[in-house]
């Protein structure tokens, strides 16, 4: 039979949950609510950690854009960005860095996935679709297929980098 263990303070969830990758401050409140006294336990416990560099939306907006910027539109991030009620001037930010380098991470998407500009109209609704779904605006995903479909993808897409 194991010994069991005390259970881990808030402090040392909240580190737990940090070591593990980057967390808004609603996100760790949300976690950490199950495991508190009180609400002002946590709030607490955050502010202290924001003070201690520890928890940082700043951080947390990097670390979401590196995790889905590659794969998703800009739509699609800010969506999810949306929910960890980040402030507007970090929305605003983050919605100019996506905006700014859409049409590349657009065009490397449409690569990975399909690399050939689309045969029949079916599969030209089909890979509109599935780039409209990943949160590629509408002029993006427009200017990438008919780049494709007249092969100067390569001429503009350089052109803008």
């Amino acid at each position: 039979m194991a010994a069991s263990r005390p259970p881990l303070s808030l402090k040392a969830r909240a580190v737990g949950y940090l070591s593990r990758r980057e967390h808004s401050r609603a996100e760790l409140a949300r976690k950490l609510a199950p495991h508190a006294e009180s609400p002002e336990q946590v709030e607490a416990l955050l502010d202290a950690l924001e003070r201690e560099n520890w928890l940082s939306n700043d951080r947390f907006v990097d670390s979401l854009v590196h995790r889905r910027a590659s794969r998703y539109g800009a739509a699609r991030v800010m969506q999810e960005a949306k929910t960890h009620q980040l402030g507007s001037d970090q929305l605003r930010d983050l919605q100019e860095r996506l905006r700014d380098s859409e049409l590349g991470r657009a065009t490397e998407v449409w690569r990975k996935r399909f690399g050939a500009p689309p045969e029949t109209p079916e599969a030209r609704v089909k890979q509109i679709r599935f780039m409209m779904a990943r949160g590629f605006s509408r002029a993006v995903v427009a200017k990438i297929i008919r780049g494709a479909e007249d092969n100067t993808l390569d001429d503009w897409e350089n052109s803008d980098s």
